[in-house]
């Protein structure tokens, strides 16, 4: 790829050093995905130019003006600290005419809400968990044709946020108990998920009309919480670097599948994928149940893309290095621009 401008937008509170060096890995944990992108890019000879943005917009357009960046590589998930937000510095780079990495502002409305991606995923007959949603401030009472055991999530957040052992509730009470928490500590609706026994499992897809869809990748889950506990992706078991070396959480490819079950989960993806109008790279979360029926749990557009991560460790399963999967999302932010699309 010629050198190119690149501008990375990224939280404030994120801006990694020039080195890791002296950091403890809990540290590094907060902007691993920032470093990653930002030092393989300058490897790469790109001019890159690193931008925190939060509270203003102006910052990013007087770095547009003056920079004239070829791309914007957009690792904000939120602005004014509210994660709804996202799409918008999505709309406003289209109407800057610039190019930005990842997807479209319509995808990231679709697929936020995990009511509505689920039912417009149900409605291409692909497997979700059935559901109810809890706004603030309602009585919390279950529909009848949800059973127990549930497990009680935010509506619209993403990374686990807010998921503990105590989100599976198996009565009314617990339920009504967790709803609360989440009106009350998260501030957001809650949504109840039929719990879903099973293996986690996540599937990398990457591009704008042809897709790539990447090797299947497995949450293994070591000895988390003993005989007593459920495998399931809290908050501290995605982000406590600590917690995962010590119960031996690690990830990586989801051995043992039936090459039937494999295609199924991958034609599953793309199908997933396209039905929520997804471009530039995202990741579809799956639970396997023991019979083999991969349930839809959630889409996550933009997802972290460090080098330890998911999605850029099955990319290099699958023969794509680092840099050239960076070289990849930058491209088909670049043709996307080029070819005057908009899902917006």
């Amino acid at each position: 790829m010629r050198r190119l401008r690149i501008l990375v937008l990224m939280h404030p509170d994120f801006m990694p050093p020039d080195s890791t060096d002296g950091y403890t890995p809990q540290e590094i944990n907060n902007w691993k995905t920032e470093y990653d992108v930002v030092s393989t890019l300058r490897a790469a000879k790109h001019e890159v130019r690193v931008l925190g943005a939060q509270e203003e917009i102006r910052p990013v357009r007087e770095a547009i003006e003056e920079f004239k960046p070829h791309v914007v590589f957009t690792l904000l998930e939120e602005f004014h600290n509210n994660v709804a937000y996202d799409q918008h510095i999505a709309s406003y780079l289209e109407l800057m005419k610039v190019p930005y990495t990842g997807c479209n502002p319509r995808g990231l409305i679709l697929a936020r809400g995990k009511d509505l991606s689920k039912t417009l995923v149900h409605h291409r007959r692909i497997a979700a968990p059935a559901f109810a949603v809890f706004p603030m401030r309602r009585k919390v009472k279950r529909p009848k044709h949800l059973a127990l055991p549930l497990i009680v999530k935010a509506l619209n957040l993403d990374g686990s946020f807010g998921i503990s052992q105590a989100s599976i509730v198996d009565t009314d009470e617990k339920l009504a108990e967790r709803v609360a928490f989440i009106h009350e500590r998260v501030e957001t609706a809650a949504i109840a998920e039929q719990f879903i026994e099973g293996r986690e499992l996540y599937v990398g897809v990457l591009g704008n009309n042809r897709l790539r869809v990447l090797p299947i990748w497995e949450l293994k889950f070591g000895s988390m919480g003993g005989r007593s506990s459920r495998h399931i992706a809290t908050e501290k078991a995605k982000h406590d670097t600590d917690y995962q070396e010590r119960v031996g959480i690690v990830d990586g490819p989801a051995n043992d599948l039936a090459p039937e079950v494999t295609a199924r989960i991958q034609r599953a993806a793309k199908r997933i994928y396209r039905a929520l109008g997804l471009d530039g790279y995202a990741r579809i979360d799956f639970r396997l149940a023991a019979d083999g029926t991969p349930y839809f749990i959630e889409a996550n557009p933009n997802p972290e893309i460090a080098r330890s991560q998911e999605f850029a460790t099955a990319a290099q399963h699958d023969g794509l290095k680092y840099g050239d999967l960076l070289h990849r999302i930058l491209t088909l932010g670049i043709s996307r621009a080029k070819a005057g699309v908009s899902l917006g």
